[in-house]
């Protein structure tokens, strides 16, 4: 079996009690009255101080901002909460967003800085979501400039405004794209929870990297207006947190959906599992606890059998970078003259302005995925349209209907253990194509943390039906219920070392 510990040593003992409650916890904290969210607030904001900000010994540099009114809204949540007003399930919780996604008071720069000081004048549906359910905005996360659609040798969690994020579980190492702040921000204790967004990938790999549970919703049943865009037939926002309950209440709350925290309460109902077996990370330990994994579920009386699901090959992966990049032209395109201020009003400014500032935008790596978006013809073309109807036709006809026929989710590993940062090559990591069907299909995803390979957290995805987030959910809790890591094993070891 793979090697399975870690040893933790909080990096700022003062806010390590907050460091370690999950989102429930919190909540249950400030209803029971043993603490207070200005009480919560204040320590965060203190732990980022001190582990987070690039002075800082640890430097992990995954909070590209702090809202300057969140200590204000944390004194409303109390005082509602001593009136007896209580908004919603995450009324005093504090919570961070990816910087793609607008707020009030945050930049919403998606790292780049062609949307600096183009300041964001009104919150984007799920924001607004989250402050009616009485949640604190407590700051925006770095994340892979752009979302990670600009170079296909960028290095995750890096971003000409927020530099480099580092994995808290060992500082050399990738935190992963492109919600690479979001997962490591909640990983180290920053914040119970973040949202994150995907278009392939995104959410489930920090979370893997980072040992987290993270869910990809159904395209569709999270809004995307007021998140910058990359993709409309893929991109969708959602939950990044420490158990399945925490991103099953968080989902409620975006998707305005009920029932997925009960369902992840769930652990009566039966639930068929089939496995992905040609859907492999390529790393042996990693695979090999994947195998133990599912071996005990099978032994724990879950119905476990193998799926027909049939993996991508390189024209599936063809098809859906012509569909992103055509996306992309659109949608920024309309986006972009949207924001307040100077700046680029397209994708061809956007190329220019990182050409002028080559020195800040272009230190590591290029725009070339940019470059052939602007050079595209969008959505109106033919090669966009046959794109997209043969990566339909691969990811529900040919893979997930079939592969998910006589079963209520499938599963298979999701990424290796985090590589070591290297900005001059680019990602190097492993992973296997799990993400690929759910993202070109708009089906949900999620990741479980499945326990440590080398000392890092590697996961698990779980797959389920479109619109079928109860189900997803309802799998997920059981497989973190049966897999029960310790919290040894969900702690980051803040493991220093030189970055690379």
């Amino acid at each position: 079996m793979a090697e399975n510990h870690a040893v933790s040593t909080d990096p700022h003992t003062p806010s390590a009690h907050i460091a370690t409650l999950d989102a429930t916890s919190v909540a249950t904290a400030l209803t029971q009255r043993d603490t207070t969210s200005v009480e919560v607030v204040t320590a965060l904001l203190d732990r980022i101080a001190a582990i987070d900000t690039a002075d800082t010994v640890i430097g992990l540099r995954s909070v590209l901002a702090v809202d300057a009114g969140a200590l204000a809204v944390a004194h409303e949540r109390d005082a509602q909460r001593a009136e007896g007003h209580i908004h919603g399930p995450l009324h005093g919780v504090p919570v961070l967003i990816k910087d793609n996604i607008e707020a009030v008071g945050l930049p919403g720069t998606a790292g780049a800085t062609s949307l600096v000081g183009r300041a964001v004048t009104q919150d984007s549906p799920i924001v607004e979501r989250l402050r009616n359910a009485g949640a604190i905005i407590l700051g925006a996360t770095n994340l892979s400039e752009w979302a990670n659609i600009r170079s296909p040798h960028s290095s995750s969690g890096w971003s000409a405004v927020g530099g480099l994020t580092g994995n808290p579980w060992a500082l050399d190492r990738s935190a992963g794209g492109s919600s690479s702040g979001s997962g490591a921000a909640v990983a180290a204790g920053l914040a119970p929870c973040a949202v994150g967004t995907e278009t392939d990938g995104s959410i489930v790999c920090p979370s893997s990297l980072n040992g987290l549970v993270g869910i990809k919703p159904t395209v569709g049943a999270v809004p995307t207006n007021g998140v910058v865009p990359i993709s409309h037939s893929q991109d969708s926002p959602g939950p990044m947190a420490r158990t399945v309950r925490d991103a099953a209440m968080m989902l409620e709350v975006l998707s305005g959906v009920s029932g997925l925290s009960h369902a992840a309460g769930d652990t009566t109902s039966e639930i068929r599992i089939g496995v992905m077996k040609n859907y492999r990370s390529g790393h042996p330990a990693t695979d090999e606890l994947f195998d133990t994994v599912v071996q005990a579920l099978a032994g724990a009386g879950i119905v476990v059998g193998d799926s027909a699901a049939v993996a991508p090959d390189a024209a599936v992966g063809g098809d859906e970078l012509t569909v992103l990049l055509c996306e992309l032209r659109d949608g920024l395109n309309a986006y972009l003259p949207t924001r307040t201020g100077d700046g680029p009003r397209s994708i061809a400014d956007v190329i220019a302005h990182e050409q002028a500032y080559a020195a800040t935008e272009l230190t590591h790596f290029g725009h070339e995925f940019f470059i052939q978006s602007a050079a595209s013809e969008g959505c109106a073309s033919d090669d966009y349209r046959n794109a997209r109807r043969r990566n339909l036709d691969w990811a529900v006809t040919q893979c997930l209907e079939p592969g998910i026929d006589g079963w209520d989710v499938l599963i298979a590993p999701s990424y290796a253990p985090a590589w070591k940062i290297d900005l001059v090559n680019g990602d190097q990591g492993l992973a296997s194509p799990v993400t690929r069907p759910a993202a070109i299909s708009g089906w949900p995803i999620a990741c479980v943390p499945m326990g440590l390979v080398e000392g890092l957290p590697v996961g698990l995805a779980v797959i389920a039906r479109p619109n079928a987030e109860a189900t997803l959910v309802r799998a997920a809790a059981q497989i973190e219920r049966r897999i029960a890591l310790p919290d040894a094993q969900r702690r980051p070891s803040f493991r220093a070392a030189q970055r690379g």
